[in-house]
């Protein structure tokens, strides 16, 4: 009778914990291979009948183009889903037009940070897919219906060839992992593992576990942090209450403190404003010439518009990459993100390495939101073959700092065969 009570335990403490992982409508996260495009270092998911979308973070809505002459449905005026896509509209377009009578089609602003182009375009609803995964592998194709933009094939100006649209992640009803939530019935939750050029990362939407050569990587994240609102922005915003540190000296911190960060796929570098980046640079320079190494500078004109240039070949190489002096950023909730050279330092060719932090330009990141211009702006090499989950229960950013690669296990690594 015992032995019967500790099975049935057991029995309803799993079925807790899958209904936790899968949320209330019994399904599965969903995962995707995410692959870098070496041309413009932006990073892609095939997820509309194969063809591949980019990733934003900051991107409200799914878009994508039409098929020419192909019939669609349009959403009326009226429909809930209009109005959601009518809370977030780029700045040049102003406020969506209000119509007094019904029924009139609804119309969206796709907008592609990449060019800086916004367009018009029907809302309507297409078949989007990816696998159903229990973080090992993936276990079949998952098709369901979303509800996106239309897009001129202007607007795919400066994005990968092939690439058909973008699959905002931002924090809207209508972003693409809000979608999955809804329609699959899984945690408002989604883990990003971009890898560099070499082999595909990873994505899973619906929160649940992710291993990487049978281990699970979640379990070595190296912090969380409470995610933030900055201004109108959807994006993902965090806070270095403490700055940023180099080689442990604290930088200035410029004309507004605390520091507010951005997150974006979208731009390959991170991004500081203007106020921020002056100190930095000169605190990294000064941290290279303590640490002897003021001789390896080298002018690199080919390198713009990164500014400080190393001689690669006399930087000493790590398992996180060339042996620079480490930066930190000292976030809300006592956490800090490391940033080893792996993540700092980009080759730019044979012979010559840069620290790949660039000065933010006078009106950058004026998409969605209304110009929203943060202190610094995480590119996508600052995360690459780190985790991040974007936990919209919780309302936190959970990271790795590095910590999975100390065991050999990189984002390139997840297993994407089919069990047999």
């Amino acid at each position: 009778m015992c032995q019967l009570k500790y099975l049935i335990l057991v029995a309803v403490s799993l079925c807790v914990l899958a209904c936790t992982v899968a949320g209330d409508g019994g399904g599965r996260p969903l995962v995707t291979a995410v692959t870098k495009d070496a041309a413009t270092s932006l990073y892609t998911i095939p997820v509309k009948s194969g063809r591949p979308l980019v990733l934003d973070l900051s991107g409200p809505i799914v878009w994508s183009t039409c098929d020419d002459g192909a019939p669609h449905d349009t959403l009326e005026c009226n429909d809930i889903d209009c109005m959601r896509a009518h809370r977030f509209h780029p700045p040049s377009y102003g406020m969506p037009d209000v119509h007094s009578h019904y029924p009139c089609k609804c119309t969206a602003h796709p907008h592609n940070p990449v060019s800086g182009d916004t367009a018009s375009g029907d809302m309507t609803r297409v078949a989007l897919s990816a696998n159903a995964t229990d973080g090992i592998n993936p276990l079949g194709p998952v098709s369901f219906t979303a509800v996106t933009s239309c897009a001129p094939d202007s607007l795919l100006q400066g994005l990968p060839a092939g690439a058909v649209g973008m699959a905002g992640l931002a924090r809207s009803s209508l972003a693409f992992p809000a979608q999955v939530t809804g329609t699959q019935g899984v945690a408002s939750s989604f883990a990003l593992c971009l890898s560099s050029s070499q082999g595909n990362g990873v994505a899973i939407f619906g929160g649940g576990p992710l291993f990487v050569l049978g281990q699970p990587i979640s379990e070595m994240l190296g912090g969380s942090t409470p995610l933030r609102k900055y201004k109108d922005s959807p994006g993902y915003y965090i806070m270095a209450s403490k700055g940023i540190t180099v080689d442990g000296v604290k930088v200035p911190p410029g004309e507004h403190a605390p520091l507010t960060i951005g997150l974006s796929t979208t731009i390959p570098y991170t991004e500081l404003r203007r106020d921020v980046y002056r100190p930095f640079i000169d605190a990294f320079d000064q941290a290279m010439e303590r640490w002897g190494a003021a001789g390896l500078r080298v002018p690199s004109p080919a390198a713009a518009p990164f500014e400080l240039c190393y001689n690669a070949s006399k930087l000493s190489q790590t398992r996180f990459g060339f042996f620079v002096p480490r930066i930190n950023l000292k976030l809300d909730g006592g956490w800090i993100w490391p940033v080893f050279g792996m993540n700092s330092i980009a080759r730019v060719d044979r012979a010559t390495a840069c620290l790949a932090f660039v000065e933010m330009k006078a009106g950058d990141k004026a998409g969605y939101g209304g110009g929203a211009t943060p202190a610094v702006v995480i590119g996508g090499f600052q995360m690459e073959n780190l985790l991040l989950v974007f936990d919209e229960e919780k309302q936190t950013l959970g990271f790795t700092a590095g910590q999975h690669l100390i065991n050999g296990r990189s984002c390139g690594q997840f297993n994407f065969t089919m069990p047999a």
